[in-house]
């Protein structure tokens, strides 16, 4: 087995069993990171990359922050582990009381957890709950959407909508249905921004309706944005729409934030850039930037108060984690909260958005590239296919990049990239250039 040179010869990679990964094909070439700092990796052999990628959507203040490696480090020292059932400590509450003055208007409680995955199934659970809690136990269905993408767990994968993710496990949660996916490259290829066309597929939700009853209902869950899928973004008016029907219907709006939250597209939460305001709100990844794991679920005080009845010794919500509002976490997170804050980094995607939005639709034109897309700080450049190889252009295009200083993200043929929030104009012309190298050279 081929290893990089500055890696023990008696290190074995068969062991760990990697996660999303080509197993066979990462160790036959393995692609190992070892130091980072700002806008850089360097990886085992000295070569430096630099992080078109924000490391997997969550590293939004770049990386080696002084600041939050100093938090975590007092904070194990103090304390490294205070349980949240039925006891608590100060963190998790101050955290949770910061992370409401950034949030939309009147989602104001705050539920901890450690991923995106969990967030996804809290926010599930807290929606079947809350419509048993307030009388209305037959609503037990949730509409997810086409290419969504919501994490792993048995909830998720019944929502989404990645076919990769869901075939290979049979059985998911009974009572699933999905709303088309928003993608059209017939009439929104090329579009700078938000796609003009596709408004009218919210209405689907109404056949749902129809098909269902909204008496059975229970939520319908979104990203504003799919990320995963690469970089599918809401026709103008299409989240609006959403919001419409479900509070006409009575059935609570779910958006999944766990990339688009922190700043990703221009303000704390895509919600707040589109000015939608959903009834749950989950988040993830750029909480703690990436440093320790850590997600929170965002509801209305109204969702919370319909659990608060009965005897006051009674366990309203029975739901959470070992690790819900984990100290180290949460001091990680105070400390990213806080350089957002300094930095201004909520809202920077928006100052260079039209210098992205330009280097990205430079490539239009190239030889394979079928559409591009952008919003904020985020961006896909999407590949034709080769016929009976989906995927393998991507893929060679995602390795290349690797190998010439570039991380970015594949899936299948659509190379995604989303920089740090502290990005400069010159390092986005330096991922431009490498990445329109890398397409012109690949077959």
């Amino acid at each position: 087995m081929q290893q990089p040179a500055t890696q023990s010869q008696d290190q074995s990679l068969d062991e760990f069993w990697m996660p999303f990964t080509a197993n066979r094909q990462f160790k036959s070439r393995p692609r190992m990171l070892e130091s980072a700092e700002g806008m850089f990796y360097t990886d085992v052999e000295g070569r430096e990359i630099i992080d078109g990628t924000s490391g997997l959507w969550c590293c939004n203040a770049g990386h080696g922050r002084k600041e939050i490696a100093e938090a975590v480090s007092k904070q194990v020292v103090k304390m490294d582990f205070a349980p949240t059932f039925q006891m608590g400590h100060p963190l998790p509450f101050q955290l949770a009381e910061r992370l409401v003055e950034i949030a939309p208007k009147g989602l104001d409680r705050v539920f901890f957890t450690n991923s995106g995955s969990e967030s996804v199934d809290t926010a599930l659970k807290i929606a079947l709950a809350y419509q048993r809690a307030r009388g209305e136990g037959t609503r037990t269905r949730l509409i997810g959407r086409e290419l969504g993408y919501h994490g792993v767990g048995f909830g998720g994968i019944s929502v989404g909508g990645m076919v990769n993710n869901r075939k290979a496990f049979g059985v998911q949660l009974p009572g699933v249905d999905h709303l088309p996916h928003t993608l059209d490259l017939e009439r929104n290829a090329f579009t700078r921004g938000l796609p003009k066309h596709g408004a009218e597929l919210a209405e689907h939700l109404e056949k749902l309706v129809t098909l269902h009853g909204a008496e059975n209902i229970a939520a319908v869950i979104v990203e504003p944005m799919s990320g995963s899928a690469g970089v599918i973004l809401p026709p103008v008016g299409y989240l609006k729409r959403l919001r419409e029907i479900t509070a006409k219907h009575g059935i609570l709006l779910i958006f999944d934030e766990v990339i688009t939250g922190y700043g990703r597209v221009g303000a704390p939460f895509a919600s707040q850039r589109w000015e939608v305001t959903p009834d749950i709100m989950t988040t993830a990844k750029g909480l703690t930037n990436g440093a320790i794991p850590m997600g929170a679920v965002f509801v209305s005080e109204q969702i919370q108060q319909a659990f608060m009845h009965g005897p006051k010794g009674l366990i309203e919500f029975f739901h959470g984690y070992t690790y819900s509002g984990h100290p180290v976490a949460a001091a990680a997170a105070l400390a990213t909260l806080d350089i957002y804050a300094r930095d201004g980094l909520l809202t920077r995607a928006q100052e260079l958005e039209i210098y992205w939005q330009e280097g990205l639709h430079s490539l239009k034109g190239m030889h394979h590239v079928i559409d591009i897309r952008n919003t904020g700080l985020v961006g896909a450049v999407h590949l034709a296919s080769r016929e009976g190889e989906p995927g393998a252009r991507g893929y060679e295009v995602f390795e290349a990049c690797y190998w010439d200083g570039l991380m970015v993200r594949c899936t299948g043929d659509i190379i995604a990239m989303s920089p740090p929030l502290i990005v400069e104009k010159s390092h986005i012309d330096r991922m431009i250039n490498i990445l329109g190298d890398v397409i012109r050279r690949t077959p």
